[in-house]
């Protein structure tokens, strides 16, 4: 994102690209000064003219001459991108250099120019650099930020030299900054999706790298891929919201941004059809759909979901009034998105594991067919925890007391009366909270693939140890947007195309990596054990014998801690509970819901 510097006494803002107007040489000179400074934080301090100045990748604007650069500097870029006038020099300003990019005093070029030219040797860019920084130093009124020390004019008159290396500067403190990513996640936390989604206008510092930082990178990469989560995340609440509203030609807008993002999504397709179709333009979603089947045959070979291929049927009308709604209820600061779906004595409310999407969860036919056969048991009920799928993103990984809290939320507002908790895999934990925690809520407990403590002990050899956990999350996050770690979590499904590409645009859709990172990081420390024993509701324990991703030996040591627990070893080694054979988890949920008392009244 780009920062918008509103510089006091000058009114002089540079915003998104857009160029800068001065009245006089202070002025002038103050923007000069203060955006040089903005360039070493850019770029960083650690070795900023040996690591970073001379570095032909840092090309990710204009280059050349003032003249060159002024044009340039109009250009509309993404977020995170940083035009920045050096400092000036009027014997070498004209109408030009005024619209954007400066020259340095003493010379005519830009030093963008240094920066980037090919031409021009390392050694001889640091050189000219240092030389700018003195005139600087020395030319420029106010106070300039020099390795954490300010420098005060009456200092520099005075003949002070600032206590300085000359490798850090800082922003000046007489500078305030706006900076539009800062916008755009508080927009996002107040709710006000349809700011957010204005201020974005392009992936954060798209296109730019350090070749020789991987640190530098790897901090890039998570920042852009947690800001374009939340953009997708936005983008598909306004779509519902403009739906349900009866505005159908904005949920078109929102859902034709949301296409552009992830092309090969049928779900996002799908709402753009949908939002097409309610707006009344046929045409426009037979186009549509002719495109997504088209893009989803030559990138993937396979067909359009029954799903997909339904709303353009005869009965598409009748589909379009059956959608159902993704609701949200706010607790604790924080808005869940959840579904209820059927009817019955019964309610089963299902957490997936460590990541999930209410809408996209219906994506794939195996996970769709389950969820379905479940809808006979009783009413169905689903949703994200904070942080995760449609749910508020927040600045942290909920832990197991504040997901049970967000379970109570949920409950309450789907008027829950009598609920069967299935918790599979990281999500065990936070049902066995809740079970304790409200037990005369909880008609049973089904924990699938589960384990009680996140990483090994002395007393728990059935995890990964810490390292290994570390190791294992870090490779999970670095191949995050792809279908990462489905090798893992179901071996039946990782040669199907269309499951992996169900898979990535979940992942994408539902977190970013840092997101999931943090996420991973407060389950390896997670540690249930000592509430095993208080479970004074009916539990039924299931694992496959050949889990790649949770050893059975963790579920068979969470059922014995469970006073009257069911184990049941199941066939196969898929660990999501949709994945291989689910007619034998269904036929156990089935034989476990049908013994629990119907008096409305818990127990055993």
């Amino acid at each position: 994102m780009r920062p918008d510097r509103r510089i006091s006494n000058a009114e002089c803002r540079c915003h998104f690209g857009n160029a800068a107007e001065f009245d006089d040489r202070e002025q002038y000179a103050q923007l000069g000064r203060r955006q040089f400074e903005c360039l070493a934080d850019h770029f960083g301090t650690r070795r900023y003219r040996q690591r970073h100045l001379a570095h032909e990748q840092c090309c990710h604007g204009a280059v050349g001459d003032a003249r060159t650069s002024a044009r340039a500097g109009g250009q509309r870029q993404g977020m995170g991108d940083v035009a920045l006038p050096i400092a000036p020099d009027h014997r070498h300003c004209d109408s030009a250099g005024a619209e954007g990019r400066v020259a340095v005093p003493g010379r005519g070029e830009d030093v963008s120019q240094c920066l980037v030219d090919r031409r021009i040797a390392g050694r001889q860019v640091a050189a000219d650099l240092v030389q700018d920084v003195a005139r600087i130093e020395n030319g420029l009124p106010g106070s300039i930020g020099v390795n954490e020390t300010p420098v005060r004019v009456d200092e520099i008159q005075a003949g002070v030299k600032p206590p300085t290396d000359r490798t850090s500067l800082r922003w000046s403190p007489e500078v305030e900054l706006r900076v539009d990513m800062h916008l755009f996640e508080s927009a996002c936390d107040r709710g006000n999706f349809d700011e957010a989604c204005l201020i974005y206008r392009g992936d954060f510092l798209a296109g730019f790298a350090l070749g020789d930082c991987p640190e530098f990178d790897d901090w890039a990469f998570f920042r852009r891929e947690a800001l374009r989560g939340r953009l997708m995340h936005a983008l598909e609440r306004l779509v519902q919201d403009e739906n349900a509203a009866g505005e159908h030609f904005a949920a078109t807008a929102h859902a034709g941004r949301l296409v552009e993002l992830d092309p090969l999504s049928e779900v996002y397709g799908r709402h753009l059809i949908r939002s097409l179709l309610l707006a009344g333009d046929r045409s426009a979603a037979e186009r549509h759909h002719a495109a997504l089947t088209q893009r989803l045959r030559d990138e993937l070979g396979v067909a359009p979901e029954a799903a997909t291929e339904a709303l353009m049927g005869p009965n598409g009308d009748s589909l379009l009034a059956a959608v159902p709604t993704t609701r949200y209820v706010k607790g604790a600061g924080v808005h869940l998105a959840y579904q209820t779906y059927g009817s019955g004595p019964l309610d089963i409310l299902v957490m997936p594991g460590f990541v999930s999407h209410v809408e996209r969860a219906w994506e794939h036919p195996a996970s769709r067919t389950f969820l379905a056969s479940l809808m006979r048991l009783g009413r169905l009920i689903v949703f994200d925890r904070r942080g995760i799928g449609l749910s508020d993103r927040v600045g942290s990984a909920p832990g197991i007391e504040v997901t049970a809290e967000d379970i109570g939320t949920v409950l309450r507002a789907a008027d829950a009366r009598r609920v069967v908790l299935f918790g599979a895999s990281e999500c065990g934990p936070a049902c066995i909270k809740f079970a304790v925690d409200q037990p005369r809520l909880t008609a049973g407990l089904i924990l699938f693939g589960a384990l009680a403590k996140g990483c090994w002990a002395a007393d728990y050899p059935h995890a990964l140890r810490a390292s290994q956990y570390d190791a294992w999350s870090q490779q999970l996050v670095a191949q995050w947007g792809g279908p990462a770690g489905i090798e893992t979590f179901a071996p039946s499904l990782a040669r199907d195309p269309q499951a992996r590409a169900w898979w990535a645009g979940l992942l994408r859709a539902a977190s970013s990596p840092g997101g999931i990172s943090a996420v991973l990081e407060a389950f390896r420390d997670a540690d249930v054990r000592h509430l095993l024993a208080q479970i004074a509701v009916p539990t039924l324990v299931l694992h496959r014998r050949d889990d790649q991703a949770v050893r059975i030996a963790a579920g068979r040591d969470v059922a014995s801690r469970i006073t009257g627990a069911q184990f049941v070893e199941l066939d196969g080694n898929d660990h999501w509970f949709f994945a291989g054979d689910q007619q034998p988890v269904i036929e156990a949920i089935k034989r476990f819901t049908g013994a629990l008392p119907r008096d409305g009244r818990s127990g055993r």
